[in-house]
């Protein structure tokens, strides 16, 4: 029995007359994302992405893929049909068999797009409700609380059905390249990745930096954040990671800045890099990973000092989110066991004992001026190593 994937979108539904535009890039995506891991054919039609595989062994590796295309809601294998009712009630039976299990309830939902079809909606409802009540002895019609909802769906070139319940749960959101590009300030941790996946979820295409300060950080540490790069690529196609040197920078400020006032001029350092950065390659905005209160660094006064740095927007996702949230985010993306080996990054090794929580902008700036700003800016950017990564 032929079968094929549908992958429904649903936020592009809304965009009016710029739909089409939406369309072609997240088909554009889809095909991105397949096209190394098997042989399909795409065709959209009444904002469903009709996949047909070539090599049904592949159509397992083939969901996943589509399950972390941003702008897709729903991803399901179903049976393809003849638009005949006999074919539609024959192929439902034998294709539902392994869910239609003696002792469960189950209903029919119809969609017929195809207005020339012989039946409608509740016509074919009934007509295939009744054949399967009949077939399946052992299994009752409950229309108000099934344990399996048949769907038939009669479109115009064919007919389809599936149980809803085996439906995949996509990223939802909007296809990446509708907007624009952000740069994702990426440590070793759990919040950066999560805060770039949000934000990547909204359609905006991002590139990442890393700050390495060997040998305080070990190469293992830059792997491991290469690792997480490549994680959240499974989402976006393909991440530019740029790893700045930081370690002079981290001295610089060790010995000559308030040790209470270190963790803020490093990450005002920070922010001037990345912008730097930014605006080469044409991001409009930084994205980090703040939450407010988490950590010394991130009360409202900390955050006003570090974002005062900068003069381009600053996208903090999750700013009210509280850890365990984003703990859970983690486990949904597939990073939080990555984020959580032991290998320090630079943000962890020069920590003060004694932050400040409630700093005050010009003691900072005035602590920061003891050093020379520009030109250690300009030797870390002389020394940014650019990475591709592609998904794991």
């Amino acid at each position: 029995m032929k079968e094929i994937i549908l992958a429904k979108y649903g936020e592009i539904i809304l965009k009016g007359g710029n739909r089409p535009k939406f369309e072609n890039i997240l088909m554009k995506n889809i095909s991105n994302s397949l096209k190394n891991v098997a042989e399909t054919k795409l065709r959209l039609a009444q904002a469903t992405v009709y996949v047909e595989v070539e090599d049904e062994d592949k159509m397992d590796i083939v969901m996943d893929r589509l399950s972390k295309i941003f702008g897709i809601v729903t991803i399901t294998r179903a049976a393809v049909c003849e638009k005949d009712i006999e074919d539609i009630k024959v192929k439902a039976k034998e294709y539902l068999k392994k869910d239609l299990k003696d002792g469960l309830k189950f209903k029919v939902e119809a969609k017929r797009s195809d207005k020339q079809f012989p039946y409608n909606s509740p016509q074919l409802c009934m007509e295939v409700g009744g054949y399967l009540d009949d077939e399946y002895p052992e299994i009752k019609v409950d229309v108000h609380n099934p344990d399996v909802t048949v769907k038939v769906e009669v479109r115009d070139f064919a007919a389809y059905v599936y149980a809803d319940e085996n439906k995949i749960h996509g990223q939802g959101g909007m296809p990446i390249g509708t907007g624009s590009k952000a740069t994702l300030l990426l440590s070793g941790g759990i919040d950066s990745p999560v805060a770039g996946h949000m934000i990547s979820k909204r359609g905006v295409e991002i590139d990442a930096i890393n700050f390495f300060s060997f040998p305080y950080t070990s190469e293992r540490a830059k792997e491991k954040v290469i690792e997480l790069a490549s994680i959240i690529a499974q989402y976006t196609s393909k991440i530019n990671l740029y790893i700045v040197p930081f370690t002079e920078i981290q001295l610089q400020i060790r010995d000559k800045c308030p040790e209470e006032h270190m963790t803020l001029v490093m990450r005002r350092f920070m922010m001037r890099i990345a912008e730097r950065i930014a605006r080469k390659n044409k991001s409009l905005a930084l994205i980090t990973g703040e939450s407010v209160g988490q950590v010394a660094s991130q009360t409202l006064a900390a955050l006003d000092v570090t974002n005062s740095a900068v003069d381009m927007p600053i996208l903090q996702p999750l700013i009210g989110m509280d850890k365990i949230e984003i703990i859970e985010r983690s486990m949904e993306i597939g990073t939080y066991e990555t984020s959580i080996l032991p290998y320090e990054d630079c943000c962890t090794v020069f920590t003060p004992k004694h932050p400040t929580t409630n700093p005050k902008r010009e003691n900072i700036i005035k602590s920061e001026n003891r050093l020379e700003i520009e030109s250690l800016i300009e030797a870390a950017l002389e020394g940014v190593e650019k990475l591709e990564i592609y998904p794991k």
